[in-house]
């Protein structure tokens, strides 16, 4: 066979991949049925969905009496433009690959996506009707945009909260074999276990060399089981049942054997994943560059400068002052009931730390006594909080007006006037405390390259429920990896949160 150098690479025989490939692509093609169902009802969701908002904005600007009557310069009738505007869409859609297998159903890249097409399709036909001055009617396009990229968006989130109940039941998910050492391994594990629902189910691991191989190894609560070495990769898929391989160990593996792997993993239909040992750091920093025929993985620098920052900053000016509004009876009442609650201020504010270790001063709502600062000392012994940070779940010096405003987080509202301000995020790590700072490590500084937040990563992932390191992480994955649309996620998730009331207190 023309593979056979490949074969032998990983220690097994030619002669028999055939009859293994063809029972692992029948096995495969079962396990993998639930993608294929998935992506065609999101491609029919997507299709109801833009012709309805397109129908839906022909009739709110022509009526239903004018569908057939000349529009424009050219004279076409409302009902083509109509028909032509879906097809292009849906046409867009597919383009910009918003039903990738690879992206649906997790993470924040899908709904860029389906933003980014929606936003090129009206981009493009804005300039044809502007270059050829078709007069195409403006009140039709700014209605249909709109309904249309709103009911997308909502579609696909809808779709999402089915997929993860599914996969909180070990149904709809790829079922995962890790080929790495135990040290490269181990992280990996621990994060796709304590995570169900991004759809990845460990099912076995493959050690480097049988020389004391234990027979599982231990992930948080759960054994994996180690199904072989190196050379044993394509028999544990087929024994695992796994529809995926995640190699952890490059490096260990060889440059002949991953190629050879490569090639094994394909003819049977299964996906293959390599760890770049590089954690947290992903999306639009990240590229695989070939050169000399080996694919180096380049990741740029953060960059906080420049339109970024700019957008960033309008975001949240914008936002800040929408919210404000919008919310400016909830600050009255609350207002009144501290007053009457308690002796003090309404308003406490406390000293932070923020971009570029730069000390402000953070708003809230008094949620304690009037002197709780000074009370500080005493209770250290009773401390329950991660790392640095001073959290007690009953503490004393809260009052009862306090707990209820921190229970639902209303004591954080007034620091959107940090927001409008300048000093602080609508989204960004969390705001510490000057004595934090001062024993942060070099690791853990770089929370200080971005404006903190009103709310973040740490804030939809359970608040005070988590430990510090893991605060750290969400923290620095956030700094890492910055987006627009990674902001509005994390609002909308806020907002989850603050109603469930996790890990509040």
């Amino acid at each position: 066979m023309a593979h056979r150098p490949a074969y032998d690479a990983l220690g097994r025989s030619s002669e028999r991949t055939p009859l293994r490939l063809r029972f692992a692509s029948r096995d495969r093609e079962r396990s993998r049925s639930w993608i294929h169902g998935y992506v065609v009802r999101l491609a029919w969701t997507d299709a109801a969905i833009v012709v309805a908002a397109v129908f839906a904005a022909q009739f709110a600007r022509f009526g239903a009496d004018n569908a057939l009557a000349p529009n424009g310069a050219a004279q076409v009738p409302a009902t083509v433009v109509s028909i032509v505007l879906v097809i292009s869409w849906l046409v867009s859609l597919r383009a910009l690959q918003t039903l990738d297998r690879r992206v649906v159903g997790s993470g924040s890249q899908e709904y860029s996506r389906v933003v980014t097409a929606c936003l090129a399709l009206f981009g493009v036909l804005a300039m044809v009707d502007l270059l050829f001055r078709l007069n195409i009617a403006r009140g039709f396009i700014a209605i249909a945009l709109p309904v249309g990229t709103t009911g997308l968006l909502l579609s696909r989130w809808l779709w999402r909260q089915w997929l993860g109940r599914q996969r909180l039941r070990s149904e709809n998910v790829e079922n995962v074999l890790v080929v790495g050492s135990e040290a490269s391994a181990v992280p990996v594990m621990e994060r796709l276990v304590r995570q169900p629902n991004l759809g990845f189910r460990v099912v076995g691991i493959c050690l480097p060399s049988r020389a004391g191989k234990p027979k599982a190894v231990s992930v948080a609560s759960t054994k994996v089981p180690v199904y072989g070495t190196f050379d044993d990769v394509c028999e544990s898929v087929l024994q695992s049942g796994a529809t995926t391989v995640a190699v952890t160990s490059a490096e260990a593996l060889g440059h002949d054997a991953m190629q050879a792997l490569s090639w094994d993993l394909e003819g049977m239909d299964v996906d293959m994943m390599v760890s770049p040992g590089v954690t947290d750091v992903a999306g639009p920093r990240v590229m695989v560059r070939p050169v000399a025929g080996l694919p180096l993985l380049h990741i740029d620098k953060p960059r906080y400068e420049g339109a970024n920052r700019f957008r960033k900053a309008l975001v949240d000016r914008v936002g800040a002052a929408i919210i404000l509004c919008a919310l400016a009876p909830v600050f009255v009442v609350v207002a009144i009931a501290i007053k009457l609650d308690s002796r003090g201020p309404v308003f406490y504010r406390a000293t932070r730390v923020g971009l570029n270790n730069a000390p402000f001063s953070m708003w809230k709502f008094r949620s304690m006594v009037q002197d709780a600062d000074s009370l500080k000392d005493n209770l250290r012994g009773l401390n329950e909080g991660a790392g640095v940070l001073f959290k007690m779940r009953d503490d004393p010096r809260v009052t009862k007006v306090g707990i209820f405003i921190r229970r639902y987080s209303l004591d954080e509202l007034p620091q959107i006037f940090n927001v409008l301000g300048g000093t602080m995020s609508l989204v960004g790590p969390r705001p510490p405390l000057p004595d934090e700072v001062e024993r942060y490590d070099g690791r853990v500084a770089r929370r200080m390259l971005v404006k903190p937040g009103m709310t973040g990563l740490w804030q939809v992932s359970g608040r005070s429920d988590l430990s510090w390191e893991e605060s750290v992480r969400l923290d620095l994955s956030y700094v890492e990896n910055w987006s627009i649309m990674q902001d509005a996620l994390i609002l909308w998730k806020t907002v989850k949160a603050v109603v469930a009331k996790d890990g509040a207190y």
